[in-house]
């Protein structure tokens, strides 16, 4: 049977708060917990708490033939247990359903796969010792890179580290003429498997949902089967990949967005030779056609489909290596604010927010700032890190 792989990434960072450079040397807090706090208690209202009961019905009701996977960060999780555990524990009984997938990633959702494979194993394994503890011992077997960041590199050191398979972005400069809609190898390392997101369709839902001047609104479920349904037959494998927060949150509940995909299963079922499974499903079941060749980083960001987004200027740049210049300093510290001031910071976006893109790209950046302009982030952010630095000098 051909199958659709639906998987969510779900992550909120920690907030700087607003940071002066007359605090530097002075004030070592940097969090806004009222921000932090805010936030994620009206994403848990809209999003969060309202799809996982939607997830957790449509579960039982196809009576677990419907199936999905998710990623969640560590910085997202560690903000559950204080500010959301309701939301904790409906992700917790969706898990124990045994038809949800959870996915290892960095822990605070860093960029640090680029900068230093030291760092990615230490965030890969705090990342994965968290799911541990949360999701009574779950070990996961596929990885999700930050923002579905991939290369052939990246992808080789995520086998070393012992995972099955890794999610990245099916960017039509890397695939060219092939489908997204097959299991592929890693070049280095063939015993990695990759499943590559089918954006057009993903992408329908995510960003075009609510759309009024599309072209295709309104999206219905049997305006998306049959979409579907017009995926050529020896095609076998739709991956559809999104934030999580797309459903009540980018896309409110006014649009149809939660009734949409409430019919989307039974649609499936009754109309397609569709199933679902997880990705691990996935790669047990399918063939890989082949290696897919990716020398230079891909991610699922913006039109380049690249790493402009967090690094594509000076500001970002300058930042980022300031940053990482710290790592050795920060490993020989014993101090447990530094190492989860360390961990916090490393998020990415922090970077993402001093993107100075224009367009369409960039009202999306506009979007989810905090801040009225990049650089206004990153004077916020290299306020607070020349504090850091400061610590890590005087730190006996």
């Amino acid at each position: 049977m051909r199958t659709i792989c639906f998987y969510f990434q779900v992550h909120q960072p920690f907030r700087l708060k607003p940071y002066r450079f007359f605090e530097i040397g002075d004030d070592h807090y940097y969090w806004d917990d009222f921000s932090n706090k805010s936030i994620i208690r009206k994403v848990a209202e809209k999003c969060y708490l309202p799809m996982n009961n939607l997830l957790l019905e449509l579960i039982e009701k196809h009576q677990g033939r419907f199936k999905v996977s998710f990623s969640l960060s560590g910085t997202l999780l560690e903000q559950l247990e204080v500010y959301a555990p309701d939301v904790l524990e409906s992700f917790q009984r969706l898990v124990a359903t045994g038809k949800v997938e959870l996915l290892n990633e960095t822990y605070a959702h860093s960029l640090c796969s680029l900068k230093s494979k030291s760092e990615f194993e230490s965030m890969v394994n705090k990342h994965q010792q968290k799911i541990k503890d949360l999701f009574n011992g779950y070990t996961p077997k596929v990885f999700r890179n930050t923002e579905l960041i991939y290369s052939d590199g990246i992808g080789k050191m995520v086998h070393e580290m012992g995972f099955d398979a890794i999610l990245t972005e099916g960017a039509k400069h890397i695939l060219g003429w092939k489908s997204p809609n097959y299991l592929y190898e890693n070049a280095l390392e063939p015993k990695l498997k990759v499943l590559l997101k089918n954006f057009r369709l993903s992408d329908d839902i995510a960003f075009r949902f609510g759309e009024k001047k599309w072209s295709d609104y309104p999206l219905t479920t049997d305006k998306f089967v049959k979409w579907i349904n017009q995926i050529p037959h020896e095609e076998e494998v739709l991956n559809l990949f999104m934030d999580y927060e797309t459903f009540g949150e980018h896309q409110w509940a006014e649009t149809g967005i939660f009734e949409f995909m409430r019919h989307l299963p039974e649609a499936v079922f009754s109309k397609t030779n569709f199933g679902f499974n997880t990705p691990s499903e996935v790669v047990a079941h399918a063939s890989p056609v082949g290696n897919i060749n990716v020398p230079t980083p891909i991610s699922w960001a913006d039109e380049e489909r690249d790493l402009t987004a967090w690094l594509g200027n000076d500001l970002q740049d300058e930042a980022f290596d300031r940053l990482y210049e710290l790592e050795n300093k920060v490993k020989k510290s014993k101090d447990p604010e530094i190492q989860r001031d360390w961990n916090y910071l490393q998020t990415s976006d922090h970077f993402y927010y001093m993107c100075t893109k224009f367009f369409s790209d960039g009202d999306i950046h506009a979007y989810f700032s905090p801040y009225e302009s990049p650089y206004d982030a990153f004077i916020n952010y290299m306020n607070v890190l020349s504090d850091f630095i400061l610590r890590l000098k005087n730190e006996k």
